[in-house]
């Protein structure tokens, strides 16, 4: 096939397409031009195709043999176009290109030479079907008698012309004009074996039998690959070329045999979990593996020309079928006098290990074809285990050295996933929107891997979002039209897209990977993939993959599905994704195991040769012999001289300072928000919740089994005080008791979690929350552990937190709190979104939401500080230790990365110290960065009078590698003298901090600790200890950073587990709170003074350039700036070359310049260490010229008086310089000693520190991901998979933005990821129904080190407060008013220990008019004649003061028999409120009631709604259902359980906050409870109560006030009365016996309290009493019971008061004013009616005519309620505004009356109210005589109107024998006559003596009346009227406005 003609593409011709092709694109109006590949080669194919019909001929048999093959019909064969024949050739059929017949007729008598080993055989040409054409073939490519046991490829001779040394049948067929449509096959054209009859003729024998190949056709190891794709560039042309000469049979090896294969057939049958779709739903995988085997595609070797990969191949170089091993194959060298030629390769059967089976159930790559043998000492030859990425269709299977391959499903998963459409698109049709297809997908990977650097690895993120996009651009016209409109029968849209077929695909991959350098290289095999696999193999053998990293394997044709998988073999790609399939565990035990095995001891006598001195061990002892005595006493001096200093006070450091706890507004404002969260669940109807119910709270904290954070909880804990708050503990709090609220997550966690259990069962009224911080930690399942043989605490977090008990107990709420919420947010998750609960952002809008003095630095502003115009890039990466990595990986491949990464981490620290301590040639074996952070380190202490220096955190996640690299750097700095310098600690998550003891006196001296045992027990402890921190464990547990933090070096974090969690995390480490002031201190900086005079290159201000302001002030797009080229500041560094050189081939050619090779030791011998030189020589210059500029920039105010250029030069010269000594410090540290003093607080380095954010270090993987952007903006790291343990649902899901919220990405989460079965959430699934979430769980997120710990014990203590402040109420607690002209008597009607009024007693007790209650303070007075001496004395002492002040109220706590409102749930009151699921809100039923009232001269018609629960309280008329009353009791009737009196309580505006709940006031009595309202309130009362009993009072009410309720309350109790006298009467029951009480109460009454008197004194006066709360239920029958009870028109309590005496209460009983909850005997008040008008104090108008009256009014003393304070509703509703605007325009009472007739505005409301309201404020304009007068009270007929405080009254009743005061000997200074009736007559008012000038107002409902009832009382006689004293209320006509006249006593 290589050297033939056909589908040869000339360049001429590709370039023409090429050139036509941007043509036509240029000029169409289509938005899609024609692929290259289509004008190439899909012509052709279109004109081939109506050849195809006439080209199959064949006779029965062929086609027969067709079906058995295996071939669909339903599929077309691929097209196969031949090569031109050469110019001048033969071309006619049945001869040869040499024009030599072939036909068997022809030649069967001629002599034919046939050479030892060939067989004469017959060829069929669908040219001519009659005819065969004579061939000689090689009977070793031919099969035996079973069809087994033929070698692939070809052999064979021309009979015609005697052309001989065939190697391809593709060339052959050609050679003798078969003509062929469709790929040349052997076994499909070569058909019968020739044999000489007797007659010596040549006849046409048995057929071959090719059953044995076709069987292999897709279970091959030996392959037909096109390998001629890959030509060299000199035999790309040519025609014949290939060697003639005979085969050398060099120690074959046979194929398997038989009955292996047939096992492994067996092996596929059982476990091809997705046959079906492989195999089109055939009958079994034995019969449907042979499929079409059809000669590889010609097209593929265009790509061949552009990819030059390599000779002609083909698979017969030295078979024989007597080869007796399999194994034995890849023991052969290959043929160098065959450079064209590939040896076969065989194998045994081996199934893949199970570890790379490991995926989704239906992703087992199921071995098919022959099994492909990997080669012996592969990953010695290569450097790198390859990794196979197993991708479309079947897999081979793969035998021998199979632990130098690593295979993975994760690109079949990804493909798999990206082929099924998710939900969210499945509205758009199926028939329209198809996913992407196959060939599709993998001509985007190769795309995808084509452009990724030499540096870069691929992810499956990116993957998935190419194929996301490529899908929605293809289906761009399909979704848009689908999103607007448009009808169901919509017609399929023809894509304008051509789709790519399986034969076009190799050509695109291979024109794609044609310009990528060889990076990605293409093999295309015909019958398997294990073709393929065989031929990368052995290229990888022959090094010729030296530059590639990345190898497509495709097996493709027309009729049949594709199969591919792609190989990486670029060393550095391998090793990261090989690494990146390691499990946690599984990575530990391999570091583990290369350190317990010893080998890393070859990397460790590596790094000795380095060294050109000798063994760096042996330099650092005698540094330590040389040097000792001098190093250690010029150490201890610099040490140790600051605190001598210290304790004399002269020059310590006062910078030192450990925050307390102090809650910041940000962490308020959490907390207040989680508040809210959980009100909102107790408020919502699900009663999941009733926090009503609980009295205190308890907790318990859960943490990760980390000593150090379980030490940081309990001191938050500790120093929050938030255990004396809550009340748990009392004033002396123990460690020991403060350990128990925290737990750690280990084996001993589940003791102390069974006790908090326990606790919560025992203690119901308390509410526990758990809070499960760092909540990311650990979520394995309990049943599925990732770890087998983990230890207790893996899935224990699922064990306890889940667990049954705290799921279902009511009292325990759940807090999640975690910095990395992602994996909680999955489809299955227990938390509620609306349960979430998100740190809030700083500002929005511009605006700075939260005044902090400290500005947060987290993952986003160090990314911003990475971007060009900020002065100092926080995040940086090292290339030289990258480099070395990279070259040491090469030299060492067995070794895992992290081993090889953190030894030469170590080894850069103990050269770098070297260097500092003065041994300046080390400087070449270690990287600037290092040198940096270890320079400022040691030098740090020095700067500090108090040694106050910085901290490094060295980040190892492996234990056993920290500890290899704590006890390393331990013995360097032994060595170096520095122990007393700084201090190394090895953290490791299970034990606590162990320092020297030197360290700790130093601490306890900054902290000013006395305590002789205090260690330090957390790493804020640490804070100003110079320290390197060696953090291990593989994840951080939560541990928090002091702020003396300087370095953060992650350089050895695990780069290649790329997951979003694992990521961010490692970063959250450097979080960092900065004072947000910093960036005014920035001039006053020092630099020369701290930077080390050795630096080489321009980082010397880096410690003190901050990039704080960054964010905030530069806010321009990411994607306008470019990255600062500054992160990288290892290139510019000199010795990052010397230290690459070691590490690299030695092949290469030096590099480096002559200049700077004396300065190396060694040579530069790699890539990376070119780039690294030329990086060098670039920034070499910038350094030079930054250095003079940089120092004078930061030289200090303070050296000013030095000579600035002998400091410059001096500067430049310790930059420079490679051989000044150790501790040799620039000039301007040698300042006078006066200005010691004032530099010393800049001099502090843990002072700065504490100024800027941590500088972190971090893998250039790591950095390349976290820094890069898409096209939103949005980190590259974001859109990784969140977690491990949780999985993408579709890969066709939208790309996340940065324009998110953190609530968006919360919903994104949800909808996209779902937890693999490791995940403890898995198995919560409920069909997305809202069920699976928890109700009372919640999760609080937020970014690391931000202060969730002290939100949430802020939480704590305002839910503490909050669930108090439910059990507590503010309720008026006023003394009574007026006390004072209260007659004090002594005589006593009662003693004090009664329990009711006796009746004849109380009849001689005289009526109280004066009003005692505090609500009334500033109303008018009611005189008596017995008060007015009084009342004189008392006028001026009014606290005039206090009358508009706020009521006085306190704080209670309500009682079990307290009232509620709508908020309060609890069990018992369910089914009372109506929340029961038998009491739905339509289950109550409308009734009308209407009774006539004369006085209104109508009827009046009102609405009962009435629950169901409530029907027996009624009575209706049988047919009908009408109602026709309210069922009433008898008086005789006794029960426990039953309330006598129905209670109405009249409301508005107070749907929620009404305390309508009396079912705990009513102790759980029977009880009749109606709620007055009005009708526009009528549905959201029903509302909130659905299983109230509601009075609905008509529209024309609406408006109107309490009095109109009161009225009709009233009225209908005795229209009712009636209608059950009536009813009752017909039973026999005498109408006196029906019970004529009700209640009337206040919607604010919440408790009642009861007076128990202890007479049990010597004397009979003596008594003792206390009070305490009781149920209404015992208040109401103890009235109830009262003897002659009927006898009683009115019957009330006391208000409470804590203020209440003992002379209140000597006397149990008063006849006095009863107001807010009153018992009304409707009976006997029938001809006392409310006044339906009234807004206020009707209630005391309504008192005064039912004494005058004559009735009885009696208050118990014993008895008081407690009313709460409501701010909303009641009188509050009535909003006084202008009619005319809208706007709110505040409106004097002054402005409620007019002139009539004038222009005044008019306002909108009622009249009665305007009249009340001006009367109240400004009566003394109607009676100026009346002010202060309280001798003289303005004399009010048949009403009581307020008219002030500073005006008295006296209320008479014109009704015949009504009970008045004595009016002789009282003068009255005015006359107010409110809307009289006929019973005031002229001869009444004449009764009564009025002072000279005194004043009158008659008020009337219109001008008429007014005129009438002037004329009618003979008015004019006494009093003068002017035109000018009339008026009206402030309203419109049709407002019905009130008048007034007013007059002068003559």
């Amino acid at each position: 096939m290589g050297n033939s003609y056909a589908g040869q593409l000339k360049t001429t011709r590709f370039e023409e397409v090429l050139h036509n092709s941007i043509e036509a694109s240029l000029r169409s109006n289509n938005l899609v031009p024609r692929p290259i590949f289509s004008q190439l080669y899909l012509e052709a194919e279109q004109q081939l195709s109506s050849l195809e019909a006439g080209s199959r001929a064949d006779n029965e048999e062929e086609e027969e043999e067709e079906e058995e093959e295996g071939s669909e019909s339903s599929s077309p064969p691929v097209f196969y176009q031949m090569k031109p024949p050469p110019e001048g050739c033969c071309t006619t059929d049945g001869f040869c290109q040499a024009g030599k017949d072939l036909r068997l007729v022809s030649i069967s008598n001629e002599h034919i030479e046939v050479p030892s080993g060939f067989l004469l055989v017959g060829a069929k040409s669908p040219n001519l079907p009659d005819h065969l054409l004579v061939c000689a073939v090689d009977k070793r490519f031919l099969p035996d008698d079973n069809g087994r046991n033929a070698l692939l490829g070809f052999s064979g001779n021309c009979v015609g012309c005697g052309k001989k040394g065939f190697c391809y049948f593709t060339e052959f067929s050609n050679h003798i004009n078969l003509k062929l449509t469709t790929q040349p096959k052997k076994q499909k054209h070569l058909k019968y074996y020739l044999v000489r009859n007797a007659q010596g003729a040549l006849t046409k024998g048995s057929v071959i039998c090719w059953k044995g190949a076709e069987f292999r056709g897709r279970h091959s190891s030996s392959s037909t690959c096109s390998s001629t794709l890959f030509q060299l560039p000199e035999s790309s042309g040519l025609s014949g070329s290939t060697s003639s000469e005979p085969l050398p049979a060099a120690n074959p090896s046979a194929p398997a045999g038989a009955q292996q294969t047939a096992t492994a057939i067996d092996h596929i049958s059982s476990t091809a979990a997705f046959s079906s779709a492989v195999y089109n739903g055939k009958e079994s995988p034995k019969q449907q593996l042979v499929k079409n085997n059809l000669s590889a595609l010609t097209r593929p070797s265009v790509l061949g020309t552009l990819t030059n990969s390599g000779p002609p191949k083909k698979r017969h170089k030295g078979w024989s079928p007597e080869s007796p091993s399999s194994t034995e194959t890849w023991n052969l060298q290959l043929n160098p006098q065959a450079p064209n030629r590939i040896k076969n390769d065989g194998g045994s059967l081996s199934s893949l290990p199970h570890s790379a089976l490991v995926g989704p159930a239906s992703s087992l790559m199921v071995g098919s074809g022959e099994p492909v043998s990997v080669p012996e000492n592969l990953l010695k030859i290569c450097k790198a285990k390859p990794v196979i990425f197993k991708g479309h269709g079947n897999f081979p299977y793969l035998c021998g050295n199979i632990n130098d391959v690593i295979v993975s499903p994760l690109l079949y998963t990804c493909y798999r996933n990206s082929q099924s459409l998710s939900r969210a698109y499945e509205q758009y049709g199926a028939s329209t929107i198809q996913p992407i297809s196959e060939e599709m997908q993998l001509l985007l990977t190769v795309y995808y891997l084509v452009q990724l650097a030499s540096d870069q690895v691929p992810l499956i993120e990116d993957l998935e979002q190419i194929f996301m996009r490529s899908w929605r651009e293809s289906h761009l016209s399909e979704i848009r039209q689908y999103q607007q409109a448009v009808p169901q029968t919509f017609p399929q849209v023809p894509s304008q897209i051509a789709p790519v077929t399986s034969a076009q695909l190799p050509w695109l991959a291979g024109l794609a990977a044609s310009s990528c350098n060889d990076s990605v290289h293409i093999i295309e095999c015909s019958y398997s993939l294990a073709e393929g696999l065989s031929e990368m193999f052995k290229l990888l053998i022959e090094g010729k993959l030296i530059k590639t990293n990345y190898v497509v394997i495709i097996c493709a044709s027309r009729n049949r599905a594709i199969d591919s998988c792609i190989v990486i073999t670029g060393k550095y790609q391998a090793r990261v994704l090989s690494e990146s399939m390691l499990t946690p565990s599984d990575y530990q035990k391999e570091v583990n195991y290369q350190l317990v095995t010893g080998k890393v001891e070859t990397l460790g006598s590596f790094f000795s040769t380095l060294c050109p001195d000798g063994d760096i061990d042996l330099l650092l002892e005698k540094f330590y012999q040389e040097n000792q005595g001098h190093i250690s006493s010029s150490l201890s001096a610099s040490v140790n001289k600051p605190t001598a200093l210290n304790g004399t006070g002269t020059a310590a450091c006062t910078s030192y300072e450990i925050e307390r706890h102090q809650i910041r507004p940000f962490q308020l404002a959490v907390a207040q928000k989680l508040l809210s969260h959980i009100c909102s669940i107790a408020d919502s109807s699900t009663q999941n919740l009733d926090l009503g119910s609980f009295e205190k709270i308890d907790f318990l904290i859960c943490v990760p089994p980390s000593e150090v954070t379980y030490q940081q909880t309990l001191f938050h804990l500790w120093h929050s005080g938030i255990l004396l708050e809550l009340g748990l503990e009392k004033e002396h709090l123990t460690k020991e008791r403060v350990e128990q609220y925290v737990m750690k997550l280990d084996a001993e966690a589940q003791i102390k979690f069974k006790v908090f259990l326990q606790n919560s069962m025992q203690n119901p009224h308390t509410l526990f929350v758990l809070i499960h911080d760092h909540a990311h930690w650990d979520l394995m399942s309990a049943m599925h552990s990732l770890y087998p043989q983990a230890e207790l605490s893996t899935g224990l977090v699922d064990r306890l937190l889940n667990c049954r008990e705290v799921k279902e107990a009511p009292n325990i709420v759940t807090l999640h709190v975690t910095s990395f919420p992602y994996a909680l947010q999955t489809q299955h998750t227990h938390i509620s979104p609306y349960n979430e609960i998100h740190w809030p952002s700083s500002y929005s809008n511009g605006v700075d939401l939260y005044h902090e003095n400290k500005k947060y630095f987290g993952l986003s502003e160090f990314i911003e500080s990475t971007l060009s115009g900020h002065s100092i890039p926080l995040l940086r990466y090292d290339s030289s230790f990258e480099a070395m990595v990279m070259a040491l990986g090469k030299r060492f491949p067995r070794l895992h990365s992290a081993v090889i990464r953190t030894f030469v981490l170590i080894q850069h620290y103990s050269a770098a110290m070297m260097a500092v301590c003065g041994l300046s040639q080390m400087k070449n074996y270690t990287s600037v960065e290092t040198l940096e952070i270890t320079q400022n380190l040691i030098n740090s202490s020095r700067q500090c009078p108090s040694g106050h220096g910085l901290m490094v955190v060295l980040r190892i996640p492996c234990t056993p590698l920290a500890a290899v690299a704590y006890e390393r750097l331990y013995n360097v700095r032994e060595r170096l003298a520095l122990e007393d310098n700084f201090e190394i600690i090895l953290g490791n998550p299970n034990s606590g901090i162990t320092i020297g003891k030197h360290f700790v006196e130093q601490l306890k001296v900054w902290q000013k600790i006395e305590d002789v045992d205090w260690r330090p027990q957390t790493y804020l402890e640490l804070e100003g200890l110079p320290c390197i921190l060696i953090f291990s464990g593989m994840d951080p547990q939560g541990e928090s950073l002091p702020r003396s933090m300087r370095y953060c070096d992650l350089r050895l974090i695990n780069s290649s587990s790329l997951v979003r969690t694992t990521l961010e995390q490692e970063l959250g480490l450097a979080a960092y709170f900065v004072s947000s002031e910093v960036h005014t201190e920035k001039a006053v900086v020092n630099d020369v003074l701290e930077s080390d005079p050795e630096k080489l290159s321009s980082t010397d201000n880096e410690d003190e350039e901050i990039a704080t302001e960054g964010s905030t002030s530069e806010k321009r797009s990411p994607m306008k700036r470019e990255r600062s080229r500054s992160h990288d500041s290892a290139s510019s560094s000199l010795s990052s070359k010397a230290s690459i050189t070691a590490f690299c081939s030695e092949s290469s050619p030096p590099l480096i310049a002559a200049e700077d090779t004396a300065k190396s030791p060694h040579q530069v011998l790699s890539n990376s260490a070119e780039e690294a030189t030329n990086n060098y020589e670039r920034q070499k210059q910038k350094v030079d010229k930054g250095a003079q500029t940089t120092i004078s920039k930061h030289l200090p105010p303070v050296t000013e008086q030095l000579d600035t250029k002998q400091n410059i030069k001096s500067a430049q010269i310790s930059i420079t310089s490679s051989s000044s000594s150790p501790f040799s410090s620039s000039s301007s540290s040698s300042a006078p000693t006066h200005n010691s003093f004032i530099l010393q607080t800049s001099q502090c380095s843990m002072t700065k520190a504490s100024k800027q954010p941590p500088i972190v270090f971090l893998p250039k993987l790591v950095y390349d991901i976290i820094t890069s952007t898409d096209s939103s903006g949005l980190p590259k790291s974001s859109s990784l998979l969140p977690y491990h343990s949780v999985m993408w649902a579709s890969s066709f899901r939208p790309l996340m933005s940065k324009m998110m919220t953190c609530t968006e990405q919360s919903l994104y989460y949800r909808q996209w990821t779902v937890p693999k079965p490791i995940h403890m959430d898995y198995n919560n699934r409920n069909e997305g129904r809202m069920d699976t979430f928890h109700p009372r769980r919640l999760l609080l997120s937020g970014p690391p080190q931000i202060g969730k710990t002290g939100a949430y014990l802020q939480f704590l203590s305002i839910l503490s407060r909050m669930l108090i402040r439910l059990t507590e109420v503010d309720v008026y607690d006023e003394e009574e008013i007026n006390i004072n002209i209260k007659e004090e008597s002594d005589q006593y009607y009662h003693q004090p220990g009664d329990m009711w009024p006796d009746l004849e007693a109380f009849k001689k007790m005289p009526f109280d008019y004066t009003i005692h209650d505090p609500k009334y303070e500033d109303a008018s007075l009611i005189c008596s004649k017995l008060q007015t001496i009084n009342s004189e004395d008392r006028s001026m002492s009014r606290r005039q003061e206090d009358m508009y002040t706020r009521r006085q109220t306190t704080r209670m706590r309500l009682s079990k028999y307290a009232a509620y409102n709508t908020y309060h749930h609890c069990e018992q009151c369910h089914q009372y409120m109506g929340f029961n699921p038998r009491y739905q809100l339509y289950e109550s039923t409308l009734h009308a009631f209407a009774f006539s009232y004369s006085m209104l001269g109508e009827e009046i018609q009102l609405h009962f709604i009435i629950p169901k629960s409530k029907e027996h309280h009624f009575v209706f008329s049988q047919p009908g259902r009408q109602l026709e009353s309210m069922r009433l009791p008898l008086v005789t009737d006794k029960s426990e359980d039953y309330i006598k009196s129905p209670t109405f309580t009249p409301t508005t505006g107070r749907h929620e906050h009404g305390l309508f709940n009396l079912y705990h006031a009513m102790d759980g009595a029977s009880h009749l409870h109606v709620l007055v309202v009005k009708e526009y309130e009528m549905a959201i009362y029903k509302k909130y109560w659905p299983n109230h009993i509601m009075l609905v009072l008509p529209s024309i009410f609406n408006s109107a006030g309490v009095g109109a309720a009161h009225f009709l309350i009233k009225e209908l109790s005795y229209h009712n009365l009636e209608l059950e006298r009536n009813r009752q009467e017909e039973l026999g029951i005498k109408p006196q016996d029906i019970w004529p009480f009700i209640v009337i109460s206040d919607d604010s009454c919440v408790m009642w309290n009861a007076v128990e008197v202890d007479c049990s004194g010597d004397r009979k006066s003596d008594y003792t009493w206390t009070e305490r709360n009781v149920s209404l239920k015992q208040i109401l029958q103890h009235i109830e019971e009262t003897p002659n009870v009927t006898h009683y028109a009115l019957i009330g309590m006391r208000k409470w008061s804590s203020k209440t005496n003992s002379a209140e209460i000597k006397e149990p009983f008063s006849c006095c004013h009863v107001h807010d909850f009153i018992m009304l005997n409707v009976d006997l008040t029938q001809n006392v009616q409310y006044n339906q008008n009234r807004f206020t104090c009707d209630d005391v108008d309504f008192n005064l005519r039912v004494h005058s009256a004559g009735l009885l009014i009696c208050r118990f003393n014993h008895f008081s309620v407690m009313k709460k304070q409501i701010a909303v509703g009641g009188q509050r509703s009535f909003h006084i505004k202008s009619k005319v605007s809208d706007t709110p325009v505040s409106i004097s009472p002054a402005q409620y009356i007019c002139a009539p007739d004038s222009k005044h505005t008019f306002l909108a409301a009622p009249a009665q109210l305007l009249l009340e309201k001006y009367l109240q404020y400004h009566s003394h304009r109607f009676f100026p005589l009346s002010l202060k007068n309280y001798s003289h009270p303005v004399l009010s007929v048949d009403c009581y109107l307020n008219l002030g405080p500073q005006i008295a009254v006296c209320y008479v009743s014109s009704r015949p024998h009504s009970l008045n005061i004595s009016s002789s000997g009282l003068t009255f200074s005015g006359l107010l006559l409110y809307l009289c009736d006929s019973f005031v007559v002229a001869s009444f008012l004449k009764k009564f003596q009025f002072l000279k000038g005194a004043t009158l107002c008659v008020i009337c409902q219109d001008r008429n009346s007014l005129r009438q009832t002037v004329v009618r009382l003979e008015l004019e006689d006494e009093w003068q009227f002017r035109l000018r004293d009339e008026f009206q209320t402030a309203n419109a006509k049709e407002d019905r406005p009130l008048f007034f006249l007013t007059g002068r006593h003559i």
